[in-house]
């Protein structure tokens, strides 16, 4: 992909989030949470219209903590019933192991715009074979949507991503009604860009899905499109410059301490569905001509 489609589709994933027509789902998302699920569904596959397209950008540092699963068979609890764990690494150079992931970031989307904690186990779809990311468990300060739960406002006592002068990243996030807690610094100062798996952030991210307390069995795994060169490196932070001062995500599945530290220094730029729906892509090649299409389309 070259430079003017990289900055067209990164133009046009912007376009599509609005300030102002954010502002206003805040309010409608939370009298929806009201209404029974099945009616939620109805409704967000309705509001899709001929365009079911949302620009979704992850903003500039973008942090991953990767543990080893330590209950293999509690982990295997959480995922949906044609999933398999598989093992995994965030970078090339690192050995693969059965792996929880979780991703701390500030997000501005056609639907939401906040800071988001995510819990995946990273598990293989035994139907079509790819690596996928599952969705265990997230936190959010603002409105959020998954098949399982449907509608929900913010979830979060408090919310903080985001680095100082110095190059320090901070996270702290902490759950309103639940014991989720992650809080981090990490200093950027020590990392060094390496490459990326490119089976775990390329394929896994064509496949998504949901599990653990989100799971509802008749979701389907849904894709992203970007462009693949947005994964193929990121900053990896050596472990002794982390300090995670708390972590309950996932506790009783994931090890003590992470074995893999990441973040991105770079906005992202995705489109997704507002509602999850599979998606025929399945390699980079196919991402590559997505985006062309989109693009086309957009011109």
């Amino acid at each position: 992909m070259d430079r003017a489609e990289r900055i067209a589709f990164t133009k046009s994933t912007e376009k599509l989030v609005l300030p102002r027509d954010v502002g206003k789902l805040y309010q409608r998302a939370e009298m929806l949470g009201r209404l029974p699920n099945s009616l939620q569904k109805w409704i967000v596959r309705k509001g899709a219209g001929d365009n079911p397209f949302i620009g979704f950008v992850v903003e500039p540092y973008c942090s991953f903590l990767s543990y080893e699963i330590a209950d293999p068979a509690a982990a295997k609890a959480q995922l949906p019933s044609d999933y398999q764990l598989a093992p995994t690494a965030i970078f090339e150079s690192t050995s693969p192991r059965y792996a929880g992931i979780i991703a701390a970031f500030s997000v501005h989307t056609s639907v939401f715009w906040g800071i988001r904690v995510e819990l995946y186990l990273i598990a293989e779809n035994t139907r079509t074979g790819m690596l996928s990311w599952v969705i265990c468990d997230y936190e959010s300060d603002t409105i959020s949507y998954d098949p399982g739960q449907g509608f929900s406002g913010s979830s979060t006592s408090h919310a903080v991503v985001t680095t100082t002068f110095d190059g320090d990243l901070v996270v702290d996030v902490a759950g309103s009604t639940s014991s989720n807690r992650i809080a981090m610094i990490a200093d950027l100062n020590a990392a060094s860009v390496q490459r990326l798996d490119q089976r775990l952030w390329v394929e896994g991210n064509l496949s998504v899905d949901y599990g653990g307390r989100l799971l509802e069995e008749e979701s389907v795994p849904f894709g992203l499109i970007f462009d693949p060169g947005e994964m193929k490196q990121a900053m990896q932070i050596p472990l002794g410059a982390v300090d995670v001062e708390a972590n309950t995500f996932g506790q009783g599945i994931l090890a003590d301490e992470p074995f893999e530290a990441c973040c991105f220094p770079y906005a992202q730029h995705f489109l997704t569905t507002s509602y999850p729906l599979p998606t025929p892509i399945t390699n980079a090649a196919g991402l590559e001509q997505a985006v062309e299409d989109y693009n086309a389309r957009e011109h």
